[in-house]
């Protein structure tokens, strides 16, 4: 059979291309080499709680183009992310605002914040920042520095404050207001039933393939494919006659791996995830997001998903979050957009630009870290491109 476009990858990116390809007339199929659709966003029920599998993810954006869309495929309630902030014994609200500085300092009024902030900031004595601890006691100070960004940027990263570039932090979000929403958008939810709902009506119609990765479905089904898909490692073609036919492809996966890491490996963050069903527990923590900010606690945060529904379901599930460094065979969740790591894609690029008739999408094809709404705009602009 003979396709427009093979799509691989069925998380947002790649489904919101498939689908908008799909209702333009064109022929699709998409692989992914999970067992389930969805990526990353992928949500499974469990005694009535949506369980974010692969970390939480809280819908967000101020663009009200990508709003409209996404509630085309579900209806979302009015979840508001304030996540609070354990270190040590204390608590604290974030983003950091006046509830953050009134439990750290004993005080109450914006004034009393910002003459604390600015005499800790100058008694640091920083000029330029060098690194991302300077960077950090510049904007903030010490007290907030110390307890509530090293010790989660160190574990986060898995290097100490003074290794890392000061860019990572360009600016840290500072409230004199007694406001506990993390983001600032104008839009905000989560999903009712997930997000997997979502996925399943952007691929209504369309054919696809689970458990196979791009190579083995190249390799096992003789598809004949534009670019590098139908190359084995000796360089010589793998497919045959026998195989369905592709104009185009979308990959959504590691670009690096993509070209056989010929320049490299990017370098990216891993996470692992230890879940826990608690049936004789209805409430553990209270909050959807709790960090952990103390260096000494291997985990960054934990999880209760039923809170993200306010409550539904019966028992509770937990998500210990510890963060890890990237090695083939992980799982890839962040992109290291450091100085050596972006020169590297930058040369990954340029092999891009030549591959004729495929084209690298999201966070993993673009080595770029995206909030969700920003992937969809960028799959509705590349599709908007090839329809034209």
């Amino acid at each position: 059979m003979k396709y427009d476009y093979l799509i691989v990858g069925t998380g947002l990116f790649g489904a919101v291309f498939a689908h908008e390809m799909n209702a333009a007339g064109k022929k699709c199929l998409c692989i992914d080499k999970r067992d389930h659709a969805g990526g990353n966003i992928y949500t499974r029920t469990q005694n009535g709680i949506q369980v974010h599998q692969y970390g939480a993810h809280i819908f967000h954006t101020s663009d009200k183009k990508v709003w409209e869309y996404v509630n085309r495929f579900a209806e979302f309630n009015h979840y508001i992310n304030s996540p609070v902030a354990v270190y040590k014994e204390e608590l604290y609200n974030l983003p950091f605002n006046m509830n953050t500085f009134s439990k750290m300092w004993g005080i109450r009024t914006p004034a009393q914040a910002q003459e604390i902030i600015e005499r800790q900031r100058a008694e640091c004595t920083i000029g330029e920042p060098h690194n991302l601890e300077e960077q950090a006691l510049s904007l903030v100070g010490r007290d907030v520095y110390e307890k509530l960004v090293k010790g989660y940027t160190e574990k986060q990263w898995g290097r100490d404050c003074k290794d890392l570039p000061a860019f990572i932090i360009r600016r840290l979000p500072v409230r004199f207001t007694y406001d506990n929403n993390y983001f600032s958008d104008r839009y905000q939810g989560i999903p009712i039933g997930g997000y997997t709902g979502i996925i399943e009506k952007l691929l209504e119609g369309i054919p696809v393939r689970l458990g196979m990765d791009y190579r083995s479905f190249v390799a096992q089904t003789g598809a004949k494919v534009p670019g590098r898909g139908g190359l084995n490692c000796s360089g010589e073609l793998e497919c045959t006659d026998r195989g369905d036919s592709f104009e185009k492809v979308l990959y959504t996966g590691m670009i690096d791996e993509y070209f056989g890491y010929e320049l490299g490996e990017l370098q990216y963050r891993s996470l692992r995830l230890e879940e826990e069903y608690l049936p004789d527990c209805e409430n553990y923590q209270g909050n959807a997001v709790v960090n952990y900010t103390d260096r000494e606690i291997p985990f960054t945060r934990i999880i209760e998903h039923k809170h993200f529904e306010f409550g539904k379901g019966e028992g509770t599930v937990i998500t210990r979050e510890y963060p890890a460094e990237w090695k083939k065979g992980d799982e890839p969740y962040y992109p290291v957009n450091d100085e050596r790591n972006n020169v590297l894609y930058a040369q990954y690029q340029k092999l891009a630009e030549r591959e004729k008739n495929v084209l690298f999408g999201g966070r993993l094809g673009q080595y770029k870290y995206y909030d969700m709404d920003k992937v969809i705009a960028a799959a509705l602009d590349m599709a908007e491109a090839e329809k034209c």
